[in-house]
């Protein structure tokens, strides 16, 4: 699978014009290699942690390009506009939808064959082409050892 991200990424850099940097490549190598939904500030630290010294700003615009030509898929998880993107790799990923608690943040994924029913449906109804879809539903986890539940510590990110 990343050796097809990695093409794909390349074909995408070269058709825009953009560099093929070292650092544009280790950024997705390091997306490939997670199975979170994380923020642009966890990317940029988990390329340190690596000691791969990249920048705030490559993070972010590789993010953008990765976007671009589908690799990642980006969220906004958060009730409000001032929520962070979240992004999960998206190359051979199967079509899902999120849980997120409203308290400690945690995002489950789940998928539902109801859902593509719906949205191929809702389609063909209204004579209407879905390219994507987003389905997300809010709530608190019922764990009683969520972390962020008062008494059991501080909120998780």
């Amino acid at each position: 699978m990343l050796a097809t991200a990695r093409a794909k990424l390349e074909e995408s850099l070269l058709a825009k014009g953009l560099r093929r940097s070292a650092e544009r490549f280790a950024i997705l190598d390091e997306v490939y290699s997670r199975n979170d939904h994380f923020d642009a500030e966890d990317l940029y630290q988990a390329m340190h942690q690596k000691s791969y010294p990249v920048s705030r700003a490559t993070v972010y615009n590789t993010l953008e390009v990765l976007v671009d030509c589908h690799l990642v898929r980006r969220h906004h998880f958060g009730d409000d506009d001032n929520s962070k993107s979240r992004y999960e790799k998206s190359l051979g990923r199967q079509q899902h939808a999120h849980l997120v608690c409203t308290i400690c943040h945690r995002v489950q994924e789940f998928c539902d064959p109801r859902l593509h029913l719906i949205k191929t449906n809702v389609g063909n109804t209204l004579q209407f082409e879905v390219e994507s879809h987003s389905f997300v539903l809010y709530g608190q986890c019922i764990d009683e050892n969520c972390e962020a539940k008062p008494g059991n510590g501080t909120p998780a990110n």
